[in-house]
């Protein structure tokens, strides 16, 4: 790619990149939120056309206008935001676009078959079978890396594909990249996880601010170099976990009281029988291998799946939780771990977004005081620090971590007892994550209870006062943090030790 430029009502976002991708090299793109990084993969995959530049595969010059002709030159894609359709099974989106056919019609075996021959080769265990939209995050996140492998690309391009896999899984995806490298296919690496970045890849490029900054063999480069190159300041990129003072006991006894309890919780098949709690000012963190209940409980609480049994306590009251409304009205606030399909309303503008859970406080009648409304979305914009020249712009347009941020955002406005946080940072760059970190940090040092799920064991020291593994649908272990002195610790109790 040669001079590539691109901008977004006429806010460049693109100035003049190249990208060199070898035959059989893995090669990382990193860079910050907002840096370029998915518009110029996606206008490689042919999803968004240049404005200027020039693009050759193996030496010959190419115009990709769509998908498909990225797809007929070997180029394919595991989006960060899912390209699959829900209502089908896993193996009609894998084989979708390109389904075997006989006589005009489609070979159902032969779509299974093969999305059980990608597995197979993936050493992953999905049901090619199932409903894609009855499984978790994670599933989806399978099933587009195999729809892409299932097309037999020449140069893949994988966008945070370990964003929603546990450790065990990410394993497994990197000894099958080093698997197409050997077969001579190139990978364009996109992740904001050094460990990852300097295991895998031979080369990196850094954008920043739309532009190339540099690139380089990584064996060249220290994690704290290229955090640098990303942030923009010498950083090491860690995450250190910082002792919270003790909050002290109000005189009334309310801080006593759990903001969050589960007693006894059961809802379907992956919540069985569940009791923690969580106290004001505490952070709690769920640990677990996939299928393990975690999202299943977060859904649960939140009043998305019904609890078939037990009881659920808010500050000390007894709540039904038969939907979100009711949730939300006891105190509880929860960060999806999809943000595009179950945290934002894409077509609409980052200001109707952040007030969706506010608008009653500015409604007069039938009439919504608009001048307050604003006052309040830009509180929130700056609060949290959304990168946005114009809030009434369609949230789509932001990048994954500014999406992000005004999720978080919108809830935080309404001043919740207990937030439910799952994956709270997947698919942010080091700063937004450092900064949602901070939040999280913060927001237990005003009182709120926060319960946080996450697949990155060094995320959750860096924050839990407890962790709380779960493995089966139950609970298996719960550790203090001082008695965690690595990420080791979480990852065997995880699989059962």
């Amino acid at each position: 790619m040669h001079g590539i430029r691109k901008s977004f009502d006429r806010v460049p976002v693109l100035t003049d990149v190249d990208l060199e991708v070898l035959r059989g090299e893995v090669h990382a793109l990193a860079g910050g939120n907002g840096a370029g990084k998915s518009t110029l993969m996606k206008i490689l995959q042919g999803v968004y056309s240049k404005d200027s530049g020039s693009i050759e595969v193996d030496g010959r010059p190419v115009e990709l206008t769509s998908t498909h002709d990225a797809r007929a030159v070997g180029i394919g894609m595991v989006f960060q935001e899912f390209s699959l359709v829900p209502t089908l099974t896993v193996a009609q989106n894998i084989a979708l676009g390109a389904e075997p056919l006989r006589a005009g019609l489609i070979r159902d075996r032969a779509a299974v078959a093969r999305a059980r021959e990608v597995f197979a080769q993936m050493e992953v265990d999905v049901d090619p079978t199932a409903t894609l939209g009855r499984l978790g995050t994670a599933y989806w996140q399978l099933t587009e890396i195999a729809k892409a492998l299932a097309q037999d690309a020449r140069v893949l391009i994988m966008d945070e594909p370990t964003a929603s896999l546990a450790r065990h899984e990410a394993d497994n995806l990197f000894e099958l990249v080093g698997r197409l490298r050997s077969r001579g296919i190139s990978v364009v690496y996109i992740s904001h996880r050094m460990d990852e970045v300097f295991r895998i890849a031979d080369r990196i490029t850094i954008l920043r601010d739309g532009r190339r900054l540099l690139t380089e063999r990584l064996s060249d480069l220290t994690p704290a170099q290229v955090v640098a190159g990303i942030v923009g300041q010498e950083t090491t990129g860690e995450m250190s976990y910082r002792e919270r003072a003790a909050r002290p006991v109000s005189d009334d006894g309310s801080d006593a009281v759990p903001a969050l309890e589960l007693r006894g919780v059961t809802a379907g098949p992956r919540v069985q029988d569940i009791s923690l709690s969580v106290a004001p000012g505490e952070i709690v963190g769920l640990a677990g291998l996939m299928g393990s209940g975690r999202t299943e409980l977060a859904r649960a609480v939140f009043g998305i799946d019904p609890i078939t049994a037990g009881q659920v306590l808010v500050r000390g009251r007894a709540v039904r939780l038969g939907d979100p409304r009711q949730a939300i009205a006891a105190g509880i606030a929860m960060i999806p771990e999809d943000r595009r399909a179950q945290g934002l309303v894409l077509d609409h503008s980052v200001r109707d977004n952040l007030l969706l859970p506010l608008l009653s406080r500015f409604t007069r009648g039938p009439l919504v005081d608009d001048r307050s409304a604003r006052k309040a979305a830009r509180a929130l914009v700056e609060r949290f620090r959304v990168k946005v020249a114009d809030d009434s712009k369609a949230v789509r347009r932001l990048s994954g971590g500014n999406q992000q941020k005004v999720v978080i955002a919108k809830w935080l406005g309404t001043g919740p007892a207990v937030l439910v946080m799952d994956e709270p940072t997947a698919g942010v760059d080091i700063g937004t994550k450092t900064e949602i970190l901070e939040t999280i940090r913060g927001l237990a040092d005003e009182g709120v209870g926060v319960l946080v799920i996450s697949s990155e064991y060094p995320e959750l020291l860096a924050v839990s006062d407890r962790v709380v593994v779960l493995r089966e649908g139950s609970v298996h272990r719960v550790l203090a943090r001082a008695d965690i002195p690595d990420e080791n610790v979480l990852q065997l109790a995880a699989q059962g030790a």
